[in-house]
């Protein structure tokens, strides 16, 4: 094509931009991308545990939200849970959590790193959190814990203050009980070995559990002060919010979208769950779970995370929920 003399500057500039923005992408800035406006990272590593609070994150995945949004996004399995998660992601490992409120808090409080909350993920719901023993157990309430052996995923987690908070209102305190940490999948297995004598478990764990007969329900933790309770969102270092906001923006509002689908039905919930979880999806539809929270994260709803927490011993001071959470564009 033939250009006058104002084409040919244009036609310049154009070209100019075009190798520009494929340099930025491809060369010598790795997963960086300086182009204006758009994500300055296109991969980012996401950590999670198999449970069905990490819904969306597969949505967002199978359905291109991410990849219309410019981004790779990895899922990590994080096998020890959000506290060593969390100890990686401020090192650099991951970019982004899933993690449970209260151990954000604790590792916030404890100097592990500065931790912002990008958006909202999961909220409690009935049988989602339960205390399990041995199916012949003869254990019928938490008061006959006394004295007792408690399986936890993590000690010091959301497992903790839920347990905690449940075995308070049958007159027992932390020192009334023992705690050991073991992972979830293995738990119904110490459970029937008299390991423990019961255990902390969530869904999908606790209807694998069941239908294997290897456990029942002896209460469900989020019941009382724990109705309702914010249980995880998503998070990343203090740093990386401020050297990434375009990246942080691409992630709400792909993971958004995918929220507004988990929250609004259930069977794309379902669907997702077997394929990072072991369990088969016939099991997956009689989970039961809790609900994924559209509207943006609120301060003033964590404080209440950080007020139990401190109210039962987990918080050595007061913290301020609402310093922690980022802006968002969802």
């Amino acid at each position: 094509m033939r250009y006058g003399t104002r084409g040919t500057l244009i036609g310049l500039i154009a070209s100019l931009t075009l190798t520009l923005a494929l340099t930025a992408c491809s060369g010598g800035g790795g997963d960086r991308n300086t182009s204006a406006g758009g994500s300055e990272k296109t991969t980012i590593s996401v950590g999670m545990l198999p449970v069905p609070d990490a819904a969306p994150l597969y949505i967002a995945i199978n359905k291109g939200y991410f990849a219309a949004e410019g981004l790779t996004v990895k899922p990590e399995l994080m096998a020890q849970g959000t506290a060593a998660a969390l100890t990686k992601q401020a090192g650099g490992g991951l970019d982004v959590i899933l993690g449970n409120y209260m151990s954000v808090f604790t590792a916030q409080e404890k100097g592990v790193g500065t931790f912002t909350f990008i958006a909202d993920c999961y909220q409690a719901g009935a049988d989602g959190f339960n205390l399990m023993v041995k199916s012949d157990s003869p254990l019928k309430s938490p008061a006959e814990l006394k004295g007792r052996t408690i399986a936890l995923n993590s000690i010091g987690n959301i497992g903790d203050l839920a347990v905690i908070s449940t075995i308070k209102g049958h007159g027992l305190t932390r020192d009334d009980v023992t705690f050991v940490e073991i992972p979830f999948p293995e738990m119904a297995k110490a459970l029937a070995e008299k390991r423990v004598d019961a255990a902390w478990l969530a869904e999908p764990f606790i209807t694998y559990a069941e239908k294997q007969n290897a456990a029942r329900t002896l209460a469900d933790t989020m019941t009382g002060p724990t109705k309702d309770f914010p249980v995880a969102g998503w998070s990343v270092t203090a740093e990386f919010a401020k050297a990434n906001p375009g990246t942080v923006a691409a992630f709400q509002r792909a993971i958004g979208k995918a929220q507004a689908e988990a929250a609004g039905d259930r069977d794309e919930v379902t669907k997702v769950v077997p394929t990072y979880t072991k369990i088969d999806a016939q099991s997956a539809a009689a989970i039961s779970l809790g609900t994924f929270p559209t509207a943006k994260l609120d301060g003033a709803r964590l404080q209440r995370v950080a007020d139990l927490m401190r109210e039962l011993g987990f918080l050595t001071a007061g913290l301020d929920a609402k310093t922690m959470v980022a802006g968002q564009t969802r």
